[in-house]
C-alpha cells in the first residue's frame, strides 16, 4: 500500500501564486527524497498532506485517508518536523515531548515513557531535563524529531530537517533518520534542497520544480540510468573529446577527467583505440554512477527544452 497518493493537487494562493500545478504521484513505503528549490512548492504540499492546507482542487490521500476530510486522523498517525524554529525555550525537552506524545492521545504516563525513549534515540537522554533555550542548533533540531516519534507514527513528514546545522550536524541527523526509517520500519519522506542529502539516505526521490512533478523513481534508476565512464589522462583532454565526439561518444570535462556516457560494452573499446591512436598517457579508466545533482540538472534542461518557446 502507497502512502502517499496525490491527484491532479493543485494550490493556488491570493495574487496569482501557484505553488502546485495538477501534480500526481504516489510515494511507496521506505525513505523517499522530496526535492526542489526553494519555492517548489514542497512545504504546502506537505501542509496539504498533513490536512493543514485545502488545495484549490484535486485530491491528496495518506496512509489511505483523505486529507481534505480526515485531516485529524491523519496528524494522529503522522509525525510532523517542521522546517522553522518553534520551540519553547522555557520548558525542558522531556516536557515539550511527553506534551505532544499527550496531544497525540497517549495517557499521561505512556506519553512520558515514549518521550524518554524517543529522546533516547535521537541522543538527548542525557541533556532530556534541560531547558531547550539552552539546547545548541543540533539540539534543537533532535529535539523536533523527538517529538515526530512520541506518538508511535506510521508515516514522519520532515521539512528541511539540517536547516542550520554544520557539515557534521547535518551528517548526524541524516544518520539518524537512516537508522529510523531502517530500524524502526517507520516511512519518512525528507523534503530538502540540498540533492546530495537525499542520495545518501532514501531509497525513492520525487523532484518537484514549479509546483509541478519533475521525476519520481527510486534512488538506483535516478542514479542508474545515466552511468559514465571517468577517463583520466596527464595531457590532451581537448583532443580526446574532440576525437570521441568525432565518433559519435559526447565528453563532459570535469575536475579531473572526462564524463564519457556509457552506451554499452563498445564505449570501452571505443575509448581504449582513441587514445592508443592518439598516443595519449592514460591514468584512469572507471565506470562512475552519476550523482542525483547531475540527473536533476539534466532533467531541469530537459523539460525547459521541451517547453513552448524552448530550444529543440
Amino acid at each position: 500500500m502507497s502512502v502517499i497518493e496525490t491527484q491532479a493537487l493543485t494550490k493556488r494562493y491570493p495574487g496569482g501564486v501557484t505553488a502546485l500545478s495538477d501534480l500526481t504521484l504516489t510515494v511507496e513505503p521506505g525513505v523517499t527524497g522530496l526535492v526542489g528549490a526553494n519555492g517548489a512548492g514542497k512545504s504546502t504540499l506537505i501542509k496539504i498532506l498533513l490536512g493543514l492546507l485545502e488545495p484549490t482542487s484535486g485530491t491528496a490521500r495518506v496512509l489511505g485517508h483523505d486529507t481534505a476530510t480526515e485531516g485529524e486522523l491523519i496528524r494522529a498517525r503522522v509525525g510532523y518536523m517542521p522546517e522553522h524554529d518553534c520551540l519553547p525555550p522555557d520548558v525542558t525537552g522531556t516536557e515539550f515531548v511527553t506534551h505532544l506524545g499527550r496531544m497525540s492521545g497517549l495517557p499521561a504516563t505512556a506519553a512520558k515513557e515514549r518521550a524518554a525513549e524517543s529522546l533516547r534515540h535521537v541522543g538527548l537522554h542525557e541533556e532530556r531535563y534541560r531547558l531547550i533555550g539552552t539546547y545548541s542548533t543540533g539540539m534543537k533540531q533532535r529535539v523536533k524529531l523527538a517529538q515526530t516519534l512520541v506518538g508511535d507514527p506510521r508515516l514522519l513528514l520532515l521539512d528541511e530537517p539540517t536547516t542550520g546545522l554544520d557539515p557534521g550536524g547535518r551528517r548526524a541527523m541524516l544518520d539518524l533518520i537512516a537508522r529510523i526509517g531502517g530500524e524502526f520500519g517507520i516511512s519518512i519522506v525528507v523534503s530538502s534542497h540540498l540533492l546530495g542529502e537525499v542520495e545518501r539516505i532514501c531509497d525513492h526521490v520525487v523532484a518537484l520544480e514549479r509546483g509541478g512533478l519533475l521525476r519520481a523513481d527510486t534512488m538506483t534508476s535516478f542514479t542508474r540510468v545515466s552511468q559514465v565512464l571517468a577517463v583520466e589522462v596527464d595531457e590532451g583532454r581537448q583532443e580526446l573529446a574532440a576525437e570521441l565526439s568525432r565518433r559519435g561518444l559526447a565528453s563532459q570535462p570535469d575536475e579531473r577527467a572526462l564524463l564519457v556516457r556509457l552506451e554499452d560494452d563498445a564505449t570501452y573499446d571505443v575509448i581504449r583505440d582513441v587514445i592508443a591512436e592518439l598516443g595519449l598517457p592514460l591514468n584512469r579508466l572507471e565506470q562512475q554512477r552519476r550523482r542525483v545533482e547531475e540527473l536533476f540538472r539534466d532533467d531541469q534542461a530537459a523539460s525547459h527544452d521541451q517547453a513552448p518557446g524552448g530550444a529543440a
